[in-house]
């Protein structure tokens, strides 16, 4: 492949298609300031619609370092990815973050966000997005064909 890429190859989501894509999934990743690092964390989610600004992601945390980040520098960056053998897609979400307070986090009880894993994890984060970007991309891969199946 040149360096002129064909438009059918790389496609620039929509704000529509990135929040169809949000919707659709339910797993992607935190990046969060903590002190002079940056953390990376894996956390289940859920987008609300019941925002008053729009849509925005929910997640449960317990007390750590991921609640502490973000309530120490709330700039974070979420990120969802899906692939398989013909495409993939990413979404990107950066916002300020915001442990809600216990009158709001009720919120999360009408979304379908529930633990993963059988921890007890009070707090609830909600994600207001600033800047969303999406991108899907057509793979050719054709070293697929070396791999020896298992």
């Amino acid at each position: 492949m040149g360096e002129d890429i064909d438009d059918e190859v790389v496609t620039v989501l929509s704000t529509e298609e990135c929040w169809a894509a949000l919707r659709a999934d339910e797993f992607g990743r935190l990046a969060y300031a903590l002190g002079d690092e940056v953390g990376l964390v894996p956390v289940n989610y859920a987008v609300d619609d019941a925002g008053r600004d729009g849509p925005t992601l929910l997640f449960r945390t317990a007390e750590g370092s991921k609640l502490l980040g973000v309530l120490l520098h709330p700039q974070v960056v979420f990120e969802i990815d899906r692939y398989d053998e013909h495409e993939a897609s990413s979404v990107i979400v950066r916002g300020r973050a915001r442990r809600l307070e216990e009158d709001e986090a009720h919120r999360a009880e009408q979304l379908p966000l529930r633990p993963w894993v059988p921890t007890l994890k009070y707090d609830v984060v909600e994600i207001v997005p600033e800047q969303l970007s999406g991108r899907r991309f057509v793979l050719e891969r054709p070293w697929l064909h070396a791999r020896l199946d298992a």
